[in-house]
Parts: structure tokens; C-alpha cells; sequence
């Protein structure tokens, strides 16, 4: 194309209002009408993080956006990506690959080069789509911080975009949210915003319609649709903030009860997002360490600061309830900074992570972690190490069974994101072996493993009770084989009955795609 496609920014009145699911309903809605579209975010703060075709990272809601038009997710999707280490620092990824770990103030005075990356990625998706569905970030009424923004106003003049402003009716207050917003904008700006978006309603449209009309008088900008709260939305959240409006209940004596680990700076949460929609499987978040002595799985998930959250675990008792599971031989999974926790140490010389240089993990699992400078970010395809369904050593013998009962050789697709190298030790087993990374074959150096073939990498490792698994690949549980697997092993454990089998994740990501665009056409 040689002409610059449109585009439309959807901004919001708050964090959270539903932003970036909206801009996923559009870019189905447009992809089912014939439109060529791409979304677009010039920053975004978040540790839930996907990774592209080609090895960068970017925010998992990006990719989400890309799914739903039918596209492959690409850097320029997101060229800026703000991964939070603590209060204080956040590394930047630009353009799919760390900058730098920086305070507040050193970020805020990149910026001006920062956004010469955003309008060449902005330019870049014009050239190549029909439309580009713009999300903003927070809100653009945060005056303490219009001077440096890249992500609101800036980028709406940039595009020359009309934009719909997102209100959440859900949490009061939404009309005292548009009018204040608006109220906070400069002239220019406020001629920009072309409606206003009622999200999230539960009611009836009748009772709501009188504030509406008012709305409009008052602002002049008409309301261009009310959208109903959608429950259990089978989609990723864009951060953890998402897991503080869960519900709260026990689960049933009939339910199998997952617990994942709320660490401090969780990562990825959505690993267990497929568990959440399987027929007879209750999954809680919980940052309390008796909800997961009787589980009958604990979780523990990725974290962008790998040697805190495992200081939080001791601090918290967490580490003695899953050295306790571990040694009453109930499952726990470990998943890429979960994984590292479960080893034996973490070593960081070199402080990429932390000020500690040499952490004793808790034990659990024959592997030690070695933090680099270098980040890993890829898609990979992996497959299962002789059944995981029993611990072996290097003499071939056999150890208890394994919760996590995948047939060997089964393909995995997953995706890493880790700065350091989790290596299996010696006369211990590894839990997958990855296979090819972005397409690409592995080839393993015949130094680097000793004994080992040359066609894949050692993946995670099993304990020698096969109580205790873990893996770097995320979205292991979106592999339909696997989730099947631990659901089926964890019922027969627990002496249920088995469940129906739910539909592939495939599928049901359409589905729940379809029902987004459903609701625009509706609403």
C-alpha cells in the first residue's frame, strides 16, 4: 500500500476499564468485515508478555489484539514494553528487546528518542493494513505526566486518530469519569474525543438511558454504545490486576482445587488461564499459604524478579508448605522463574537480577540457575522426556510416578522468556526437550551437555518422587495433550470420576474472539 491506512484510538478514563479487550473486539469486529486491520500500542506497562514469530517480546494484550485480526503479532504492535522489577526500576524492552533496567526519571528522559521508535512503527503498520485500532494506556487526563506522554494525546495527533474515551460503569462513577476527563483536556484534545464508551454494564439499558442523554448535553459528544460486563472471558488479561476482581469461593468437594502462588511480581499468570475453563477444575490465586496445603496442585508461576519473590516465599511460609507438598509427594508445577525457585541455587554474578550473587533455591529440583545478561525470547516447539510419567536416573531406574503423565515424544508448543539458564544437573532428568526455537532447529554445542544428543535443549527437570516438575515454557497448558494429561491424572488421583473433555484451545480462543465482535455488533 502506498497510502497511510486510518486509524482509531480507543483511550480510557482510568487503568482498567477495558481498553484492551475493546480493542480486541474492534480488530475481530473489522477482520469480520473484510478490513485489513492491526492494533497498535506505543507503550505498555505489564509482565503478562508474549513473544513474536521472530523472537521479540511484546504485551501479551498486543498479541491477543493480533489473534483477533487474524495476524501474526509484530514489534511495531508494541514497541515500547515497561516490565516493572520493583517499586523503584522497570526494564524497558524496545522494539522486542531489553534497553536497559531504569528508574522512573532516567526512563522519563529517553523519551524524545523513544518516540521517533514509535512513529516509525506506527508509520510501518499504516503502510501495510487498512485500519490501525490505536489503545492508549491509564488516561489521558494524567496531568502530572502530559508533559512526557507517549502513549495518549501524543499519539493521537501523531495518527491524526478519532478517539472513543472507555468508561467502567461497573465501578461507579463513570459519568463524573467522562466529564472530569474531558475537563482535564486541552482544547485541542477535546475536540479530538468522538464519543463515549459505556463498559462493563450489568443492568438494565432503560434505568441508564436518562444519564446518558444528560451526558451528551453536558459534553455535547454522544455516547456511542453501552457494552455488557462478559463473564469468564476465556482470554488473557493484560496484567495481574485483572486477579484482584476474581470471585472468592471454596471449591467443591467435586472440583479439583488448583492454587497458583500470588507472587509479588508475577509474570505470566495466564500459564494457568486453560486450567480455569476445564470442566470440574477450580483455580484461586492466593498469596496465603494455607490455601495450598491440601490443593491438589500448587502452581508456581514466573516473576520478573526471580530472587525477591523466592525471599518472599520464605518470609511468607509458602517455602515450607511446598517443601512439605513436595515431601508428602503432592504435585507442584514450576514454571520459567517458579522453576528457577524450585532448583537447587541462583547464581547472579553478574547482578542482571538482583544484589544477591548466589541464592540457595529450595531444593526441590536437580537444577541450577545461572542468571546472563543475554535474554531468551522465543517461540519453541518442545516434546515430553520419556512419559514424564516416572522419575528416572542416569541408570535407567525408575522412580515414582509423575502427575504430569504426557506421552513421550508428544509435540509442545510454548515460548520462553528468561534471563537466565535453568540447567538440569548431572545424573538428574529433564522434564521436555526443546527441539526448535522460532522456527529454527536447536543445535546444543557437544561441550554444553556432555552425553546428551545435539538436536534439542534440556528443559526443566522432574524430582526424583515425581512430586515436583518444572519447565521455562510458558503456555505449556495450552498444549490440549497436556492439559488433559494433569486434568485426568489429578481426578484419578483424587478418585473423581473423569470429566468430559472441554474444547481445544484453538477453538474456544475463536470463540471467545467471535464473542467480543458479537457484542460490538450488538451494542
Amino acid at each position: 500500500m502506498t497510502a497511510r491506512a486510518p486509524t482509531l484510538m480507543i483511550q480510557g478514563t482510568s487503568s482498567s476499564v477495558g481498553k484492551s479487550l475493546l480493542v480486541t473486539a474492534l480488530c475481530r469486529w473489522f477482520r469480520r468485515a473484510g478490513v485489513r486491520v492491526a492494533p497498535f500500542k506505543s507503550q505498555n506497562m505489564a509482565l503478562n508478555a508474549a513473544v513474536t514469530p521472530d523472537g521479540k517480546e511484546i504485551g501479551r494484550a498486543q498479541a491477543v489484539q493480533a489473534d483477533a485480526a487474524g495476524l501474526a503479532p509484530t514489534a511495531d504492535m508494541n514497541p515500547i514494553l515497561i516490565k516493572p522489577e520493583g517499586d523503584a526500576r522497570s526494564q524497558i524492552v524496545v522494539m522486542g528487546a531489553p534497553l536497559a533496567s531504569m528508574t522512573a526519571v532516567e526512563y522519563h528522559a529517553r523519551k524524545r528518542e523513544l518516540s521517533g521508535v514509535i512513529a516509525a512503527s506506527l508509520e510501518r503498520l499504516r503502510r501495510e493494513h487498512e485500519l490501525v485500532v490505536i489503545e492508549g494506556a491509564g488516561s489521558p487526563a494524567e496531568i502530572n505526566l502530559k508533559d512526557r506522554d507517549i502513549v495518549n494525546m501524543h499519539v493521537a495527533k501523531l495518527a491524526d486518530a478519532p478517539v472513543l474515551l472507555v468508561g467502567d460503569i461497573d465501578r461507579g462513577g463513570v459519568f463524573a469519569s467522562f466529564v472530569g476527563t474531558l475537563a482535564l483536556l486541552e482544547d485541542d484534545e477535546r475536540e479530538r474525543i468522538a464519543g463515549f464508551i459505556v463498559n462493563k454494564f450489568r443492568g438494565d439499558r432503560a434505568l441508564l438511558e436518562p444519564g446518558l442523554v444528560d451526558l451528551t448535553r453536558r459534553t455535547g459528544k454522544p455516547v456511542a454504545g453501552v457494552l455488557p460486563f462478559l463473564h469468564r472471558l476465556r482470554l488473557a488479561d493484560e496484567d495481574s490486576v485483572a486477579l484482584d476482581d476474581r470471585a472468592r469461593r471454596a471449591p467443591r468437594a467435586d472440583e479439583l482445587d488448583v492454587v497458583v502462588v500470588r507472587l509479588p511480581r508475577i509474570s505470566n499468570h495466564d500459564d494457568a488461564l486453560p486450567l480455569e475453563h476445564e470442566p470440574g477444575v477450580f483455580v484461586r490465586f492466593s498469596d496465603n499459604p494455607e490455601a495450598a496445603r491440601g490443593a491438589d496442585l500448587v502452581i508456581l508461576p514466573g516473576s520478573k524478579s526471580t530472587a525477591a519473590d523466592l525471599a518472599w516465599l520464605r518470609a511468607s511460609g509458602f517455602a515450607d508448605v511446598l517443601v512439605a507438598r513436595a515431601a508428602a509427594g503432592a504435585p507442584v508445577l514450576g514454571i520459567c522463574g517458579g522453576c528457577q525457585m524450585l532448583g537447587e541455587v541462583i547464581d547472579d554474578h553478574d547482578r542482571v537480577e538482583s544484589t544477591e550473587p548466589h541464592v540457595p533455591g529450595l531444593g526441590l529440583l536437580p537444577l541450577r540457575t545461572r542468571f546472563a545478561a543475554r535474554k531468551v525470547t522465543a517461540q519453541v516447539r518442545a516434546r515430553a522426556v520419556a512419559d514424564v510419567a516416572g522419575a528416572a536416573d542416569v541408570a535407567g531406574a525408575a522412580g515414582a510416578a509423575c502427575f504430569l503423565r504426557i506421552p513421550a515424544g508428544v509435540d509442545l508448543l510454548g515460548y520462553e522468556i528468561h534471563m537466565g539458564d535453568a540447567v538440569v544437573l548431572p545424573g538428574a532428568r529433564p522434564a521436555f526437550e526443546i527441539v526448535a526455537r522460532n522456527g529454527e532447529p536447536v543445535v546444543q554445542p557437544s561441550s554444553a551437555a556432555p552425553g546428551l544428543r545435539a538436536d534439542y535443549i534440556p528443559d526443566g527437570a522432574v524430582a526424583a518422587n515425581g512430586a515436583v516438575v518444572g519447565t521455562m515454557i510458558h503456555g505449556l497448558l495450552d498444549n490440549d495433550s497436556v492439559r488433559a494429561a494433569l486434568v485426568t491424572e489429578l481426578r484419578r488421583r483424587r478418585g473423581l470420576p473423569a470429566a468430559p473433555p472441554t474444547e481445544s484451545t484453538a477453538s474456544a480462543r475463536a470463540r471467545e474472539l467471535d464473542r467480543l465482535a458479537d457484542s460490538i455488533d450488538a451494542h
